[in-house]
């Protein structure tokens, strides 16, 4: 099966503080094969690439309105004029808040959904096929399916 891969390299901006980012190189990665996800991968040409990974529906929900929860958050805004989306990332390592371009990350998202439509995730899974083939009966299964204990039809005394 043919899977199609859409990546964008872009540079977000690591926020500090209110006065102070700094430029982060990321890399942005949907796979058809991984119909629900959206792969960021910061630092990436570096020894230490860090890799998240969440539901491409809440980047696409992102991009128009506040949403998530918990370890992604994603909202859009203004910063200096400039049209922004802003991507809250929590972890036990610690917190990071990045400012991508807001254009750049829609352009994107809309490739994606031309690969794979909203709402049509799950088709490209083949779950449907993979069940079909798992439960199709096979000839082994007629041993599984004889009664182990055949009526004795022999007439008495015989």
């Amino acid at each position: 099966m043919h899977h199609t891969v859409v990546e964008r390299e872009l540079e977000l901006r690591l926020v500090l503080s209110p006065e102070r980012s700094i430029p982060v190189p990321a890399r942005l990665s949907y796979r058809s094969d991984d119909p629900f996800a959206v792969h960021i991968v910061f630092h990436i040409d570096s020894e230490h690439p860090v890799h998240w990974t969440f539901a491409r529906e809440l980047l696409v929900e992102g991009v128009f309105r506040p949403c998530g929860h918990g370890d992604v958050r994603v909202w859009p805004t203004k910063v200096e004029g400039r049209s922004v989306v802003l991507i809250a990332l929590s972890s036990p390592d610690g917190d990071a808040l990045l400012e991508a371009p807001a254009a750049q990350v829609s352009a994107w998202l809309e490739r994606t959904l031309r690969v794979v439509p909203p709402g049509t995730e799950g088709e490209q899974l083949g779950i449907d096929d993979g069940l079909a083939e798992l439960l199709a009966p096979t000839p082994a299964d007629d041993a599984w399916l004889r009664d182990p204990w055949p009526t004795d039809e022999s007439a008495e005394g015989e």
